[in-house]
């Protein structure tokens, strides 16, 4: 199956809002995140496997709040009790964690085409969250991870850096556009370059 953009249709690449007279490196960078590997794992909750002994590309998995597990392809988000959102570049590696978690102990759903990314770069990018946002993201930290709404929104927000703040925020497929023009918007007072 060939990957269809969720945001092909929306995404302009250039500057937008209050961008004159600013310096290009001061503007939020906006911009689409395509061909990444996205895998739900959940436990079973009559299950009695244990999960910390399990590998996936070099990662063990927590069962902590708003962790986050890592390493140069791989991001393992917590996503609630016994719940993960494996993220990658490395596309075959659905084979290793089918093969890793038996389908008597955990539900292993491939979600790649079921939603739309946008990444956030630049020193406002936490004030954008903020506008549409409630969760308090002055408690959010590098390599943290929550699900929340934005302007209504179901959404899981992913903080890959804190200097420059940068998040990864995922929304379904299906309110992509919607969540892209709420993102855009609440960007223009401090102006943005999309890529």
């Amino acid at each position: 199956m060939t990957l269809v953009s969720a945001l092909a249709n929306i995404n302009t690449k250039g500057q937008f809002g209050d961008y004159d007279g600013k310096n290009e490196n001061d503007l939020l960078k906006i911009s689409e995140i395509k061909n990444l590997l996205i895998i739900q794992i959940v436990q079973y909750k009559n299950s009695s496997a244990s999960y910390e002994s399990i590998d996936v590309d070099g990662l063990k998995l927590k069962n902590e709040p708003q962790t986050v597990v890592f390493n140069d392809n791989t991001r393992i988000m917590w996503n609630g009790p016994k719940n993960w959102l494996l993220v990658s570049t490395k596309k075959d590696l659905v084979k290793n964690v089918l093969n890793e978690f038996k389908d008597t102990d955990f539900a292993v759903t491939d979600l790649s085409h079921s939603r739309a990314i946008i990444e956030i770069e630049g020193k406002e990018t936490i004030e954008v969250l903020k506008k549409g946002c409630p969760f308090n993201f002055n408690t959010l930290k590098k390599n943290n991870s929550i699900n929340s709404t934005y302007n209504g929104i179901a959404m899981t927000v992913d903080k890959l850096n804190d200097n420059p703040n940068k998040v990864r925020l995922f929304a379904l497929r299906s309110f992509g556009e919607s969540f892209y023009h709420s993102i855009t918007d609440a960007s223009l007072e401090f102006g943005f370059k999309s890529f």
